[in-house]
């Protein structure tokens, strides 16, 4: 395992001294590859906090680029970004915040007949992407892998939050539900919201977007219990969240 240098060790000296993650944790964060697919509204808090953390490599997933309207919620991407791909805006903020951090910009949609070759190598996926058919590769690569997928979603003031992992179980031996346990079907294309069509309030991409990259950090240092068969509902308008099992 890779040793951290001395200012590594400065950098990161609030996790170091914190009970459950501490040195050991630290190394393993350092040693970790996430996949991130969506660099927009959610994927940008998860780019920062898992940048910050000191994420070993980070792969940054996205065929768009940054345009004006996204500035509003997408707080890796800058004015004078406009026009760029959202992988390089969101690669340059990250090495810029954290130049121990390797990012590997993957300017490209992932599909069903390219994400598990995408993502694999990688130890999370984290999944914030706003097309159902983009969900469901990523989430059947994780499956087919053997990798956690933490899977966000944002619309108008609400949001949520799991982590897809079947091929893991429970204390009584049974494997946590998979995406298609959740998404039996798949919806007809008028009934998905859009951010363009509803809106979206930005800072309620931080509050999800926050809690996917606590639950990638949670899975690497093997911290706490990941959400895993529940769903984490937040609902910004009452500021009240709720849970779900699955």
């Amino acid at each position: 395992m890779a040793s951290l240098s001395s200012e590594e060790t400065r950098r990161y000296a609030r996790h170091i001294v914190l009970r459950g993650v501490g040195g050991e944790g630290q190394h393993k964060l350092k040693a970790a590859r996430v996949a991130i697919v969506g660099a927009g509204g959610l994927g940008s808090p998860v780019i920062a906090y898992l940048a910050a953390a000191g994420v070993g490599t980070l792969g940054i997933f996205d065929d768009d680029t940054v345009s004006v309207s996204n500035l509003q919620r997408q707080i890796v991407h800058a004015s004078a970004g406009i026009g760029r791909p959202k992988t390089e805006s969101a690669g340059e903020f990250a090495t810029k915040l954290n130049p121990h951090v390797t990012v590997l910009a993957r300017n490209e949609r992932l599909t069903a007949a390219n994400a598990t070759e995408r993502l694999a190598g990688y130890d999370v996926i984290v999944e914030g992407s706003d097309r159902f058919d983009t969900r469901v590769a990523v989430t059947s690569a994780g499956e087919a892998l053997g990798v956690p997928v933490v899977s966000g979603a944002v619309s108008m003031m609400d949001g949520q939050v799991t982590v897809f992992a079947p091929h893991l179980s429970d204390p009584e031996g049974r494997h946590y539900p998979r995406f298609r346990d959740l998404y039996p079907d798949d919806p007809a294309e008028g009934d998905l919201p859009s951010c363009e069509a509803m809106g979206v309030l930005g800072a309620v991409t931080g509050v999800i977007g926050t809690l996917m990259a606590m639950e990638a950090i949670k899975l690497i240092v093997g911290l706490g219990e990941p959400l895993l068969g529940r769903m984490q509902l937040y609902d910004g308008r009452a500021a009240r969240f709720a849970e779900i099992a699955y």
